[in-house]
This record gives structure tokens, sequence and C-alpha cells, in this order.
């Protein structure tokens, strides 16, 4: 996942993927701040990484205050110049505004994400809705949208290169998209409703790692616990002793619906207390229940939707992505939706036939689905997953597998640095070299999981990159894996392996960035092209030369056998119908919910969820939803709201480039190079259905996608 932070209706079109994406200038902050807020000015640290060994939960406040009234003042300059609006003196203006609002903004949203403290909490609920007033004072403004207009009319008139054409056209449509055509009444309400929005989305971030965490799974008989091994024991152990639970063992909850551990248990009742767990981790009343919340945010945004001209919040948001409407949102879905349910009721016919070979006179239940699952799996593939994570050490993963193949591919290699501060012991630091030797920037891998880290795992950026701004990218990785024991070697499932190709997948579009401004740089593009780099990237992690160059077993030191490798990559078509299941009812339940139409309240979330899931044919009881609509951070929270379904279109998008790198040799220096030239390096430089077709020769098909999702009909 690409974290897409978004503070208002404007903001999400604004900021794009690349954050408070507008950048510099001169600062009128008191010397007192100047000489102790670490924000003031940019870091002196390589590549002006941020010093975290500086910074104070109390600096972001003070910073973000300073940097609206900074970056309003700079604003306020461009829009009032008596000189007649020209390119330079309003768009590349614009592009420096902001800078010191960018350093404090970035540097928060990791930590609230990543690493965050109830104060940094509040803080990030009190600036939300500030932030959101910041983007809507900017594209609000009739008198800067008046000179951003012109210019635009007079495009054809300007000798620009291609890219600031480009820029042209996105600083037009980010403002007529966020309602700078609106009368002032209009405006005025459209303001209220972004920072209701942006405090909504905060609180529901906030609420839903309390929920989360307090949901854990608390068993205090260690036999319930069977099917656990030591290691795992141990871990339960030492994380109920870390809440002052002694004696007793904790489960603590994944971001998604189905957890790692139903694979194993073999006490029944276990499981299901630990789906349900899950399952209702955000509906047990009190103030971590979010279904207020996400009501609420529905309504908002049907509301913003409405007051900007457009029937829901759907057809608002998707005028800025490839699939530009719901209906082709739905008749994309609509492909998927059948082979997908097919295959799906083909593997829970196999194993409801596990169960009664096993005895169980029980019909198949979503907490049963992944233990059976596994005994399917052994039967027609002969593998264990147990029998092949040992081959699967995070870190040999990360520097023998994900650099390799990035190594292989575009000539990058990687140095770790021990110098440089970071905002949790676990955390690494790489410097990433071109293949000239030139330096690309930073990259930090923040893998394992904490009670105060947001479930999931994502990308984003501390700096980006840009020619005006003379920055080279500082990105990093988050993930939750499971943190071994001391002592222990830090292993993960292919799974979690796919996570890490994926994940630096956007890294990558990120170093490989080559653009003049930033709003149009590395990982600033629609939601439903983001995604596409890093579903490319995710082939590779079973690509034979990169597996066996990765995959070694800790104790031996040597490489996985040929015969488990190949059982491995057969059993890759286990499931396939469950998985593309999941994030469809997920996909459905979001368009769902940004479909409602103005003055359409939802009275039970429970029963909104169930009838959106049947009414668009994706239901199916043991296949629940990837994620429920209230712990859906995506969609509330990390800026994918009407743009969940940008993971199946991507993929599309990706099993199409993988299978064109196939048909051209796989694994070469020359396709790399003309993947990061044509692909990873073009940002948001043109119309990205074009830059698609530049690479792949035609418009995307969806072939590739039923073959490598295992789809197709026997």
């Amino acid at each position: 996942m690409l974290r897409i932070i978004s503070f208002t209706v404007a903001g999400v079109l604004a900021l794009g993927a690349s954050g408070l994406a507008l950048a510099d200038g001169n600062s009128s902050m008191s010397s007192d701040l100047a000489k102790t807020n670490p924000f003031y000015a940019p870091s002196t640290l390589p590549f002006e990484t941020p010093d975290f060994s500086k910074i104070k939960d109390s600096d972001y406040p003070r910073a973000i205050e300073a940097g609206i009234k900074q970056q309003q003042a700079q604003v306020a300059k461009i829009a009032d110049d008596p000189a007649p609006p020209t390119f330079k003196n309003t768009l590349v203006a614009l592009e420096r505004s902001g800078q010191l609002l960018m350093r404090a903004t970035r540097a928060l949203n990791l930590m609230t994400g990543a690493n965050t403290d109830p104060t940094l909490q509040n803080i990030q609920q009190t600036v939300a809705p500030q932030l959101a007033a910041n983007q809507d004072e900017i594209f609000l403004n009739a008198k800067l949208f008046k000179r951003v207009e012109h210019i635009y009319q007079e495009r054809s008139k300007l000798k620009l290169d291609p890219e600031s054409q480009r820029l042209i056209w996105y600083y037009d449509q980010q403002f007529v998209l966020a309602g700078a055509r609106l009368s002032p009444a209009d405006k005025t309400q459209l303001k209220k409703l972004n920072e209701e929005d942006a405090a909504l989305s905060a609180k529901f971030s906030n609420q839903l790692l309390a929920a989360s965490n307090a949901a854990a799974l608390v068993v205090n008989d260690k036999a319930e616990l069977a099917g656990l091994s030591p290691a795992q024991l141990d871990a339960a152990a030492a994380a109920a002793q870390a809440r002052g639970l002694d004696g007793k063992w904790l489960i603590p909850l994944d971001n998604t619906t189905q957890q790692p551990d139903l694979s194993v248990l073999t006490d029944r009742a276990t499981r299901q207390k630990l789906f349900e767990a899950s399952w209702n981790r955000a509906e047990r009343g009190g103030p971590n229940d979010t279904r207020g919340t996400i009501t609420r945010l529905a309504e908002v945004r049907a509301e913003e939707a409405r007051v900007l001209g457009y029937p829901n919040y759907a057809a608002w948001a998707l005028q800025t992505q490839m699939a530009k409407t719901p209906a082709n949102v739905e008749a994309f879905l609509d492909k998927l939706i059948p082979p997908a349910t097919r295959k799906a009721k083909e593997e829970a016919a196999d194993i409801q036939q596990a169960i009664d070979q096993d005895g169980g006179k029980f019909q198949l239940e979503p907490w049963d689905w992944d233990f059976y699952g596994e005994q399917v799996r052994k039967q027609k593939y002969d593998l264990d997953s147990n029998a092949v994570k040992p081959y699967f050490q995070v870190w040999r993963v990360l520097q023998d597998g994900v650099f390799y193949a990035a190594h292989e591919l575009y000539g990058v290699t990687f140095k770790e640095r021990h110098d440089l501060p970071v905002w949790q012991p676990d955390v690494r630091v790489f410097e990433v070299y071109d293949d000239n030797g030139k330096p690309l920037g930073l990259f930090y891998a923040d893998y394992f999981k904490r009670d105060n880290k947001s479930g999931g795992a994502w990308m984003d950026n501390l700096v980006y990159q840009s020619g005006l701004l003379h920055q080279l990218p500082v990105i990093y990785n988050v993930c939750n894996f499971p943190k071994p024991q001391p002592g222990q070697p830090a292993l993960i499932s292919f799974d979690d392996v796919v996570t890490m190709f994926h994940e630096f997948g956007h890294a990558l579009n990120g170093f490989f960035a080559d653009q003049e401004y930033p709003s149009l740089s590395g990982t600033a593009t629609a939601r439903d092209f983001v995604e596409y780099p890093s579903q490319v990237n995710e082939h590779w992690a079973s690509y034979p030369q990169v597996f066996d160059h990765y995959a070694i077993n800790y104790q031996t030191g040597k490489p996985m056998p040929a015969e488990l490798a190949a059982k491995l990559r057969k059993a890759q078509a286990f499931n396939k119908g469950y998985d593309m299941l999941e994030m469809l009812e997920a996909s459905e339940l979001d368009m769902r919910w940004h479909t409602l139409s103005a003055g359409t309240p939802v009275a039970n979330v429970d029963a909104f969820e169930r009838a959106a899931l049947e009414k668009t044919h994706v239901y199916m009881p043991q296949v629940p939803p990837r994620y429920r609509s209230t712990y859906f951070l995506h969609i509330w929270s990390n800026g994918y709201a009407a743009g969940y379904y940008a993971y199946n279109w991507t993929q599309m998008l990706a099993d199409d480039s993988y299978q064109w790198f196939l048909d051209h040799g796989g694994l070469t220096r020359a396709n790399g190079q003309r993947y990061r030239n044509l692909i990873l390096s073009r940002g948001n430089t043109e119309d990205l259905a074009k830059m698609f077709r530049s690479f792949y020769g035609s418009d995307p098909q969806i072939g590739p996608m039923l073959k490598f999702r295992y789809l197709n009909a026997n």
C-alpha cells in the first residue's frame, strides 16, 4: 500500500500520493522557534532526512502552525501579485511554497502511523482540520484560481516542455475539482465539510488502533493454543507480559479479517474466539466503536460531493483516476466476480470434504477455512507452510531477494548506514546508489509489529525527489511482521515475502523519479496506477533466479531444495478464489459506501454491509471481506476512499507487464531499464493510460490477470 494521507476533499486531489506537495519560501517564524524547532530549516543530515534524535512531540504543532502561516503568506503573495500571471510567478511559485509545513507533516504522518503515542494522536486529531482548512484557503482562493485558469487557457501559446504543460493541466484540474468555481456560500459550506471529514478520518485512525489493541485475544490456558510453535507461544507469553498479564498468552490482531494463527490453531473454539475478536474489534461499544464515525464520514463525503455538483463521492473522486467513473469500476469488477466466486466455491467444497474426512460434524465457517485449507494444501500440493518458513529470514529476504532483484533489473546497489537517527531501534537504514555510483536516496525499513503501529504495510516519503527543489528521495517501508524473541531468527511466511517485494516496488517508483516539480514526482499518480509498479515487483519474489538467491535455510545455510521450491510454486494456485473474492468484497463495500447520495443516512452498519455484498453478488458466508467496514483503514483514513478497487485494477496492469517481461527474456537489465525509462521514472508527467500503452503496446487486457491469479476455468 502507498499511504496517502488526505485531510480534505480538496486535499486528496491536491496532495495526491505526495502528501503536502507544495514547497519553499521565506519564513516569518519567531527567532525562538527558529532556534528550538527542528523543522524550521531543512535538516543538515544527508538527503535532508529528519533528525529523529532531536524531534519531540511538542515540535509538531508549533511547526505546523507556523508552516500554515508561512504558506498562507506565500500564497497570498502569489495571488496578489500585480504582474500578469505566468507559469513561473504562479505555478512554479506554488511548487516552492510550504516547505516548512511539508517537513513537519511528513514526519508526523510517519510517526502517527508507525510509532504513535497518546500525545501524537491528540496532535493528529487537532491539526487534521487545520490542514484541511489550509488546503481550502489555497484551492478555493478566487484570485489565485483566476491566475491558474488564465495560464491554463493560454497554455497552447506557451513554449514549455511536456512536464510543465502537464503541471498546468494538473493545477487546473485540482482547483476545479476542489470547488474553485463554486459560489461563496457553497465554498463556505464545503470548507466546513472538509474540516469535519479530516477530523473524523483522524479520529477513526486513532479509534481503530485502540480497538485493535483492546480486542487482542487473551488466553488463560496454554492448551487452548495447541498448534502454535514454541517460538509463537513464547511471543504470545511475552506480549501478555508486556501488558501486565503475567501467566497468560496474548495474540495481537492483524489489520485484516483473517488472522495468521487461524491456520495452525487446532482448537476450534479458540479459532472462533480469535476470528470473532477480529470481526468485532471495532463494534464493542464504548469510545473505540467506529460505527458512528464511519456513518458520519459517509454522510459528510456524500454531502461534499453534492456541493461540488456530483451525484456521489465516488463520481467525484474517480475524475482523477484511470477508471474515471463508478460504472467503469463496476464493469471491471463484474468481470472478476464470476470466476472468483466459482473458484471460491470449489475451494469451499474441498475444505468441507477435508472437515468431513477429519470427522468434523459441522459446516465450514470462516474460522475453519485457513486451518482445514492448510490440510487441503498439504493433500493437494504436499506442502507444509511451516516447512518453508525457515528459508525466509526477513533480513536475508531484503538483501538477497528484494535488493538483489532491484540490482539485476536496474543496476542499483545498497549500503547500510548506522550513523543516522531512527524513530525506533528496530529500523534499519540503507543508502541507495544508481548503476553509475551516484546516490539515489535513503531507504528506511521498519518491519516488526508494535502495539503503537497501525496495521498493514505501506510505503511513504519523508523527502520527495524534485529537480526544482534540488532534492533526492527519502523513503520508508513499514510492515507488521512478528518480532522474534531475543536470539530467535526473524522468520516470515511467503505471503510476507511478497509484501516486502510489493512495498519496495513503491520505493523503486519513488527512487527512480526524475521530475522537476514535486507535485508530479514519483508516486504522485492516481490510486489505480500507483499500485501498479508495486504489484509488478511482487512477481520477482517467485522468479526462480531471485527466489533461489534468498530462500536459504537459516540453520543450514543451504538453499531450498528444488523439490520443495517446486511444491511452493505449484501451491501458489491454492486459495486464489478466496484471495480474490475477499478483495472484491472489500472493493464493493468501498464503492457502496461512496456511492451513497447526500441525505441517505445508514442506520445499521452491519445490515448495510450485508445488503451491499448480496446486491453485488459477492456475498459468501465462508469468505468474509478482507476488511470489514468498521476497520477498513484504507478507505476511512488512508486516502483510498472509492479507490480500493485499484488493487485489482493494478493487478491487471502488473500481470500484463510481467507477461511482457517473460515474453522478452524475463529478469534482464535491458528489460528493467526499459520499464524504468517508460514507467518507474515518469511520475505523473503524462496521461497514465498513454504511459502504460507506451510500455505494454496496447490497452490493458484481463487475460494475463486471470492466468496469473489462477482464475481461468479448469
